[in-house]
């Protein structure tokens, strides 16, 4: 055989195992597997992106949030300038308990009974919605993450009965017959890894940043839950002394 012969039957065997000739030459159920999980891999990291995007612009405005709340400016600046529009987490948290605050202290008969607990329990449920906000759309990593490698295992085993199927039919084992089938087959498997490994690593990652963040506004939250607190005993002090 001369070497223009092996060059051409080399580059006929590239061409027959091409990830393109593997897609097309696979069962429909195969394809549509593929298909799929390619939409999920294309779906996880769009995801992956915004929330990337999401969590730093939530970290900077908490640290500008922090910076003017700790600055020593009255607390009553701050909330005339943040109670119509709120735009960080924290902020958010703020105005929710000044609003509690003041819509007890703006009754006819002031009363700070329960008024601790009220607003501890506003703290709460405004740090829950953010921190719903932040894990938005989180389950859908953690889903193709989970699911992934078994769908494109399913691909791969509905890909090798079929081409087990079709040897049978042929009567033909040898390698040349045997090899396409089972590397089309194969391909669903790999096309679930590369949609569930990345889904699984950035799940992992945005998680913990998502945590690190309802900590900080869990502490946050603690430290202004004290600073009402103070002022409630003053209130109440001086109430009792006139």
């Amino acid at each position: 055989m001369n070497p223009s012969d092996i060059a051409s039957g080399a580059l006929a065997a590239t061409t027959e195992v091409s990830f393109w000739h593997m897609f097309w030459g696979a069962h429909f159920v195969v394809k549509a597997v593929m298909i799929g999980l390619l939409a999920a891999s294309v779906w996880s990291w769009s995801i992956i992106v915004n929330k990337f995007i999401l969590l730093r612009k939530s970290k900077s405005s908490m640290d500008q949030f922090e910076e003017s709340f700790w600055s020593g400016n009255s607390l009553e600046d701050l909330y005339a300038s943040l109670s119509n529009r709120p735009t960080t987490a924290m902020a958010t948290l703020f105005v929710a308990a000044m609003r509690e605050w003041k819509r007890s202290f703006s009754a006819a008969s002031s009363s700070y009974m329960g008024l601790q607990a009220r607003i501890e329990k506003v703290l709460d449920v405004s740090i829950a919605r953010e921190v719903e906000r932040l894990e938005s759309n989180l389950l859908v990593l953690a889903s193709v993450a989970s699911a992934g490698p078994f769908v494109g295992l399913f691909g791969t085993v509905w890909g090798i009965m079929s081409a087990f199927r079709s040897i049978a039919a042929s009567k033909n084992t040898s390698l040349a017959v045997v090899a396409p089938g089972i590397a089309e087959a194969l391909f669903a498997t790999a096309i679930g890894l590369f949609a569930a490994i990345p889904a699984l690593i950035f799940y992992n990652i945005l998680s913990g940043k998502v945590a690190r963040s309802q900590a900080r506004m869990e502490s946050f939250a603690d430290e202004f839950s004290s600073i009402l607190s103070r002022q409630i005993d003053s209130h109440v002090g001086r109430d009792k002394a006139a």
